[in-house]
């Protein structure tokens, strides 16, 4: 059996069996990729462009594309390589940069994420406040927070994964390379429930989060219950339900990853989980938080960046 130290290289999931589908995987990755760098490429194009979408949210807007192309730029474009040239190597290297930026990307999304509830819990809450406690200082601090979380959890989790020693073959059974598939490999029982602690805390804190999240749309809706305008209240239910549906299918997603147990394991499963949690909320985010806002709409007409008869509906 290899151990890390003699382990040049890993062998990722092969997606399909046959040249056809390998190719039909292809395309998929590309369209779902091109589209993620087409939309979150919007916002920051006319959120830099435009003056009046230098508001605090905008600015949250801009810094969650930015993680949004990083974190989709970390996984799919090695997927789309493998299976356009038919291989399943990347080097040992390539896969702890690809879990460093992976989880880099993923940790500040959620934090910015959780900022972002508490943005629009001031806006829509504490209007009259909303000047003072969401300044341009305090904006730049927690996007900041949010990076630096980021950075944190990553050199965490990268350290204490890959000085993990690994014996049990260099086989990771996913498209991108997972932490949970990785710890697969260890023949280190001690390394193993190192990382393992250290996941089920960042969970634990992904879940107070999460809390946070709900209990600021919690009071959100009670506040827009009471708007007399019903033009009002669909605005903002059309915003804040998608959110908080995406912010919960990538909670339940990532912890079923990692907490399921391994009874209930398959391929497959790990495969569509992954996907779910990991493609699904950078490619979406852009229609959800940036389409329906009229002032970015106007912002890329104005600008000419995306056709009118395209922003119409």
């Amino acid at each position: 059996m290899p151990n890390s130290s003699s382990i040049s290289k890993f062998l990722l999931l092969a997606l399909a069996d046959t040249r056809q589908l390998q190719l039909l995987h292809f395309w998929l990755f590309l369209g779902i990729y091109l589209a993620a760098l087409l939309g979150n490429g919007l916002i920051s194009t006319a959120v830099a462009c435009d003056q009046r979408l230098h508001t605090p949210m905008d600015f949250f807007l801009l810094n969650l594309a930015l993680l949004d192309l990083g974190c989709i730029s970390t996984t799919l474009p090695k997927a789309m390589a493998n299976a356009l040239w038919d291989t399943r190597a990347i080097s040992y290297a390539g896969c702890a940069a690809q879990v460093f930026f992976y989880v880099f990307f993923m940790s500040a999304e959620y934090s910015l994420l959780t900022v972002m509830s508490y943005d629009r819990y001031v806006a829509i809450c504490k209007p009259l406040h909303y000047g003072t406690l969401l300044d341009s200082r305090a904006c730049v601090t927690m996007a900041a927070a949010a990076w630096g979380t980021g950075v944190f959890y990553s050199l965490i989790h990268t350290t204490s994964t890959f000085s993990i020693p690994l014996c049990q073959g260099n086989t990771v059974d996913q498209f991108f390379c997972e932490i949970a598939q990785i710890l697969k490999l260890s023949c280190s029982q001690s390394g193993y429930l190192r990382e393992t602690e250290i996941l089920y805390f960042s969970f634990c804190l992904i879940f107070v989060c999460f809390v946070f999240i709900v209990l600021s749309y919690v009071q959100i809706f009670r506040a827009v219950l009471r708007m007399p305008s019903e033009h009002g209240r669909q605005k903002v239910f059309s915003t804040c339900l998608p959110h908080l549906a995406v912010v919960s299918l990538f909670v339940c997603t990532a912890m079923l990853a990692y907490l399921k147990p391994h009874s209930i394991s398959s391929p497959s499963l790990d495969l569509v989980v992954s996907f779910l949690y990991s493609v699904v909320p950078p490619g979406v985010n852009p229609l959800i938080y940036s389409m329906r806002n009229q002032e970015l709409r106007d912002a890329l007409r104005k600008y000419r960046i995306i056709p009118s008869y395209v922003l119409k509906h």
